[in-house]
């Protein structure tokens, strides 16, 4: 049972006060007047959970600036030349007086599928991971930590076998 059902029951079916059903479920009696509005307003749909997701986006660019990078993308790699997000970008300034920074031509480019995004960095995985193409090859000291009956600390330095019977070069 979702949490809105409980509510708007404790006030609709068990007769309680919607200031009392607030105090006793912690929740604000402005929500609570909102949820019986919207239950007086939609019935059973005022059950379900609503989209947080903005209505409108008002530092969105307009459809032609979206329309006209794309279509600079297209002509630029058509022609053999850098359409990467500078380049776009200066053409914008130039040639068609908008100003939209890299940022944003990148993010419309990866959305339109004209850009695949690859990460600048390595992955962590990629640091501790190694591996050898012959088991001679492998050059790894593994440690371990043991603390002694006396209270001393020690550390126990251990070769793989592999490494035991190669020379060294």
């Amino acid at each position: 049972m979702s949490k809105a059902r409980l509510l708007i029951t404790a006030v609709v079916v068990e007769g309680r006060s919607p200031a009392e059903v607030a105090r006793a479920y912690g929740v604000s009696k402005g929500w609570m007047s909102k949820l019986l509005a919207r239950y007086r307003a939609e019935g059973e749909a005022a059950f379900e959970p609503r989209s947080r997701r903005p209505l409108t986006s008002p530092n969105a660019i307009d459809a032609d600036t979206v329309e006209l990078i794309v279509r600079l993308r297209k002509e630029l790699t058509g022609q053999g030349l850098d359409g990467g997000p500078d380049t776009i970008a200066w053409h914008l300034r130039t040639h068609h007086r908008r100003t939209v920074s890299r940022a944003t031509i990148s993010r419309y480019l990866t959305r339109h599928g004209l850009v695949t995004p690859e990460p600048n960095k390595r992955p962590r995985s990629s640091y501790i991971r190694f591996q050898a193409a012959l088991p001679n090859e492998t050059w790894q000291a593994d440690f371990t930590h043991y603390r002694l009956t006396d209270g001393a600390d020690a550390e126990i330095l251990t070769w793989p076998a592999t490494i035991l019977g190669t020379r060294c070069r």
